[in-house]
């Protein structure tokens, strides 16, 4: 149990170290103050670190050139007392004088020299020489390099050098070893070496490099807290105007910023609530000429309505008795009649549109299928199709169970839809589809007429807007269907989507959502067309409800 636990935990840990990248890619992307922190700290940082890297350096070459200045002064300054001392003493052929002055002559070099230890070896030039040998304090012939020996017996008047790593009291310490000849009388020359402990001067550089980096941190943290008050005092304000634009822009329009003092930033509080004053304004401007628009034509339309009943019936009187007139007044008479019924019908519209514009449109709700919506709206429009040689086809492979709709709307969208599609189908086939799945229903109409560019579809639910002005509407449309189907489907909290091309044609979707008004997931019906409509309409015959099962109408059923 408990090692379970504790692979859970592991786990949650991992979970949550991987979901550090996209989080401080969030933080990035969305906070001013995070990203400028940022930026601060790691140039900061490496401004620092560069700082103290070259100082380490630094200190570390002329520190270690001091003390090898002074090694070398102290192994000349012993080697040149030393080579003076055996210059002017005269021991003659005497082995025993010769072999005690070249003991005195290690003595004095121990003494005179702050060398920490020290080693002699006999150059053998000439077998004849008197035979002494050389000696060693504490510095071994191994320690030596050949290659500093050979420089030292090669160059009998110069110095040399080497760093190397000296066994002083049973520790490595750093240390620098110096050579250099000495000529001893009736034996030859005796390669010298000084062997100098630097270990206080490593220790010296540690103590200096941990106070460069104690500093370097410190000096990081003090920027990072700096650069925070700073970005705290600056970004708070941008901070507040962000917050209060977003509530200006959801609607909020009496939302101001408080300004203090007279920096820049009161400046721009003081511009932005005077902005925010004049956009207040003229949206209440906007508003009541909105008002008074919307009333107007409410107004206007409640007022027409009477002569126009008026007008109607005498236009429907004198269309029945049409045929006792002469054929001038006949025509006359039935234009009459046909515009007097466009008019009416563009009243309603207009009575319509200032319902939605005004929010007063309420939604009579009836579980109804949108499949049997569809076919009974096919059905009426099936002469209209006949009359313009198009053929209305039904494919609804979903859609019989029922969902809460205000059935007359839908109608209204559906028949706007379809008789767009048969005005611009130009004589081809029209597709009704309607599909169904756990979130929505839908249905869609499909041309296979001339299409619209993307331009002119993103415009199409615009009031009064057609995409070819020249072209004469064959139907009586108002130029308000569109917007008023648009309305339809967006009180039902549904989407309307228009896909088009030019030559290929053009495909409306109509999107309801089965719970609760809320569009939660895709359409079952795509708004571009996955195949050609000449495929899909000689695959398909219209389909009638009376001839499917029954059980395709339960309320379970998700088609």
């Amino acid at each position: 149990m408990a090692a379970t636990t504790a692979t859970t935990t592991a786990v949650a840990v991992l979970r949550d170290w991987r979901g550090w990248p996209a989080t401080l890619s969030a933080l990035w992307r969305r906070s001013l103050r995070f990203r400028t922190l940022t930026v601060t700290l790691l140039l900061t940082s490496m401004a620092i670190l560069v700082t103290c890297v070259t100082m380490a350096l630094v200190i570390q070459n002329d520190l270690f050139e001091s003390r090898k200045l002074e090694a070398l002064e102290d192994a000349q300054r012993a080697i040149a007392q030393a080579q003076n001392t055996l210059d002017v003493a005269e021991v003659g052929d005497d082995p025993a004088a010769l072999s005690a002055l070249w003991d005195s002559t290690a003595d004095f070099l121990a003494r005179n020299s702050a060398a920490d230890q020290l080693t002699a070896i006999r150059i053998d030039v000439s077998p004849d020489g008197v035979p002494l040998t050389g000696f060693t304090a504490g510095l071994s012939a191994n320690d030596i390099t050949p290659a500093l020996r050979n420089r030292v017996v090669e160059f009998d008047d110069r110095q040399s050098w080497q760093s190397a790593a000296l066994q002083i009291d049973s520790r490595t310490v750093p240390g620098i070893i110096v050579g250099q000849q000495l000529q001893v009388p009736e034996a030859g020359p005796f390669e010298v070496y000084f062997a100098y402990d630097l270990a206080d001067a490593d220790e010296t550089l540690g103590f200096v490099q941990r106070t460069l980096w104690i500093a370097g941190i410190g000096l990081v943290a003090i920027v990072a807290v700096i650069s925070y008050v700073v970005l705290r005092t600056v970004s708070t304000p941008i901070v507040e105007a962000a917050e209060t634009s977003a509530r200006l822009a959801s609607g909020d329009l009496g939302v101001r910023l408080e300004v203090h003092g007279e920096d820049e930033l009161a400046t721009l509080g003081r511009s932005f609530n005077a902005m925010a004053d004049s956009i207040e304004a003229q949206i209440k401007e906007l508003g009541e000429l909105s008002l008074v628009q919307q009333r107007f034509v409410s107004d206007v339309s409640h007022e027409l309505r009477t002569p126009l009943t008026t007008i109607r019936l005498a236009a429907d009187m004198l269309n029945d008795q049409r045929e006792d007139f002469d054929a001038t007044t006949a025509r006359t008479t039935e234009l009459l009649h046909t515009q007097v019924q466009r008019f009416e019908t563009l009243l309603s519209d207009l009575l319509e549109i200032s319902r939605y514009d005004a929010g007063s449109v309420q939604l009579e709700l009836e579980a109804t299928s949108l499949a049997h919506v569809a076919e009974d709206v096919i059905e009426q429009m099936r002469p209209l199709a006949e009359k313009h040689g198009v053929e209305l086809r039904l494919v609804a492979p979903g859609g019989y169970s029922p969902v809460d709709m205000d059935p007359r709307r839908v109608r209204r969208v559906l028949r706007n839809l379809i008789g767009n599609a048969i005005e611009h189908g130009e004589g081809r086939p029209v597709v009704v589809t309607v599909d169904s799945n756990q979130h929505a229903v839908a249905a869609g109409v499909r041309d296979s007429g001339l299409g619209m560019d993307p331009e002119d579809a993103e415009r199409v639910f615009d009031r009064f807007w057609r995409a070819d002005p020249s072209r004469q509407r064959t139907i009586g449309g108002t130029g308000l269907g569109l917007s008023i189907a648009l309305g339809d489907a967006t009180l039902h909290g549904g989407t309307l989507a228009v896909w088009s091309e030019l030559g290929v044609g053009t495909n409306f979707v109509l999107t309801l959502p089965r719970h609760g008004g809320v569009l939660d997931g895709p359409s079952p019906i795509p708004v571009e067309p996955e195949e050609p409509l000449a495929g899909l309409g000689e695959a398909t015959q219209p389909i009638q409800l009376a001839d499917l099962p029954a059980d395709l109408f339960d309320e379970g059923s998700i088609r």
